[in-house]
């Protein structure tokens, strides 16, 4: 069931932008709909490092993810921390002996390009793009952008152990496997339901964009 208060309190601020009113009191936009919660186990603290250029090592899986995840939002639309989805993902790909970068895709918050853009920095010429609210995707470099090897866009069904075997996939990709894709449930409800918010989240998203920056090389420590 969605949070009202959520719904009001996101409109809220968009009307807030849209009268340009100091006087309007600014909503916040990081809680999310009712949900079963997950609750973090650990925070991350995420260092910009360097440009972001293409990697050498053929056992290696980029993921990229935009400027407003875990700086913007710390959850997903379902509220699993964004903390133990990248600690998810990252251990999918360690378990098949790979190693793992993190960048931050500056210029679009199209999952799809997102995805894309790591695939093409990965030595191994997979990545995976996940956005702000859980939608993921595990790309191939030589694949056009929406053409990709697997898509995750019902995001409020994505839970941890989904993430972490999308990690493992992807290693697997990686690895010049063809494993089985990763199931997910599906549920005909789940677009109408969220649809609303996700559409006022993704705009929150892309005000965070600076499409004149290059992607940048992120450290990520888990406390």
């Amino acid at each position: 069931m969605i949070n009202e208060e959520l719904v009001r309190k996101v409109i809220a601020e968009v009307l807030q932008e849209v009268a340009a009113s100091e006087n309007v009191e600014s909503a916040s936009v990081t809680a999310r709909p009712s949900a079963p919660a997950v609750k973090a186990e650990i925070s991350m603290e995420m260092t910009e490092k360097e440009r972001a250029t293409r990697g050498t090592d053929a056992r290696e899986v980029v993921v990229a993810i935009p400027p407003a995840f875990g700086t913007e939002f710390d959850a997903t639309i379902v509220d699993v921390s964004l903390a133990d989805v990248l600690r998810q993902v990252f251990a999918g790909i360690e378990e098949q002996g790979l190693s793992w970068r993190l960048v931050r895709v500056y210029h679009t918050a199209d999952v799809a390009f997102i995805a894309h853009q790591a695939a093409k920095l990965s030595g191994s010429g997979v990545g995976i793009g996940i956005i702000s609210r859980g939608t993921t995707v595990i790309h191939q470099r030589d694949l056009a952008p929406l053409n990709n090897l697997e898509l995750f866009p019902q995001s409020p069904l994505l839970d941890l152990e989904t993430f972490r075997a999308i990690g493992r996939n992807a290693g697997m990709y990686a690895k010049g496997e063809q494993p089985v894709p990763v199931a997910t449930k599906n549920d005909p409800m789940a677009r109408p339901k969220f649809q609303g918010i996700a559409a006022l989240l993704h705009n929150k998203e892309v005000k965070a964009l600076d499409r004149s920056k290059s992607p940048m090389e992120l450290q990520v420590r888990f406390r």
